[in-house]
């Protein structure tokens, strides 16, 4: 037994320590925002399965269908110094939720790039569930290993083609500041390997070890989670190496759907995230959005989503066959809306214009922290063990 106050100490947006009580507690208010279908037997993989839309999906999943299945993700256990990640935290109470649901979860704490991995959950799928039905693809990592060469990419936040200067927003001591932030070229090289790290290639490589163990029930679909986002952000994201990696996933997707394989990106609407709230700009255009309208949650996005897989609704797809959860986000008024806010912002109004304290907020509680309900003076049990099989 390890118990102790954990406070919310770090620099930025990156917190040192995660409160267990409280990403138990994130569970399950997102497990609180999914009305239950009539369960039917659906298999699933979540690779990315802590954190973000993958952990979104995975309960969504889990408490409106009763998916089964298994998840996948990276996450560090507690120290003598440490808590454990948040991820490791939120894993734990997924696992609790699936066994009081009476559902079968396996959780899988490893890289997910890496070939032994692959090989484990596939004998997972093989002896626990049998086939699957669906894959989910939500992996945000800043480098990947090959494990065909051992060579090690790593993924840049840079622009591409001229250098870029962008509003951002940060925090002295809880008070909004707000930034101008310079973006650099990206080379070839970096763009290569971002591409590398957040493209299609291991997503690729998931479906085909899945082929060649025969572990897809017919009708099997898989979907890479990404996102556009606004021009607001075009030109250090969708126009900018991370863009070129999520261009990459969607050529992925055209080039998996094929011998009775339904591939499609899924095109989520913008979130407060780990890994979003580390670009440039972001924090400050979803603090505007969150101003000027009521942002749908990632468990939303996520219920939406389940539907149209299950066929309980019918895709929603662009012209480019990618599945559409983020119309909400970008019609006319509400980006003209945001636009006007973020010309406007000044540091003397910035705090007015933009929802800056709930951005602040929705970041604390990635970490478990700023969570209702939960008693942050008395101490809590930050040696929680990774789920045994719900």
């Amino acid at each position: 037994m390890s118990e102790r106050v954990v406070r919310p100490v770090g620099r930025g947006f990156l917190f040192l320590d995660s409160h267990p009580a409280g990403c138990a507690a994130v569970v399950r208010r997102m497990a609180a925002e999914v009305e239950p279908r009539t369960p039917e037997r659906r298999t699933a993989l979540v690779v990315g399965s802590s954190s973000g839309y993958g952990l979104a999906a995975t309960i969504a999943g889990l408490a409106r269908y009763g998916v089964d299945g298994i998840g996948v993700s990276f996450e560090k256990a507690a120290t003598a110094r440490r808590t454990a990640t948040a991820g490791w935290y939120r894993t734990a109470e997924t696992a609790a939720l699936a066994t009081e649901l009476g559902r079968s979860w396996t959780f899988v704490n490893a890289d997910a790039y890496a070939d032994t991995t692959k090989d484990d959950v596939l004998d997972l799928i093989a002896g626990k569930l049998g086939k699957i039905d669906h894959l989910i693809y939500s992996v945000a990592a800043p480098r990947r290993v090959d494990p065909r060469n051992g060579e090690t990419y790593q993924s840049a936040l840079k622009a591409i083609g001229a250098p870029h200067t962008t509003k951002s927003l940060a925090f002295d001591d809880g008070v909004p500041v707000l930034q101008e932030v310079g973006i650099d070229v990206a080379t070839d090289d970096e763009i290569a390997q971002t591409v590398k790290v957040m493209g299609g290639e291991d997503w690729a490589r998931w479906i085909t070890a899945l082929q060649d163990r025969d572990l897809l029930e017919p009708g099997f679909s898989t979907v890479a989670l990404t996102y556009i986002g606004s021009e607001l952000t075009g030109p250090l994201y969708r126009q900018g190496s991370i863009g070129a990696a999520k261009a990459d996933l969607e050529q992925t997707a055209l080039n998996l759907a094929k011998d009775g394989v339904t591939a499609m990106t899924s095109v989520n609407g913008a979130a407060v995230t780990q890994a979003s709230s580390a670009i440039p700009g972001i924090g400050l255009y979803v603090s505007l959005l969150h101003k000027v309208t009521a942002l749908q949650t990632p468990v939303e996005q996520s219920i939406a989503l389940w539907d149209q897989l299950t066929g309980e609704t019918p895709l929603d797809l662009d012209d480019e066959g990618r599945i559409r959860l983020d119309r909400w986000e970008l019609t006319d008024d509400v980006q003209s809306a945001v636009r006007a806010q973020w010309e406007s912002a000044t540091q003397d109004n910035i705090a007015e214009v933009a929802d800056a304290a709930w951005f602040l907020a929705e970041v604390r509680r990635l970490y478990g922290f700023d969570v209702p309900g939960v008693d942050y003076t008395a101490e809590t049990e930050v040696d929680v063990e990774w789920p045994t099989t719900a």
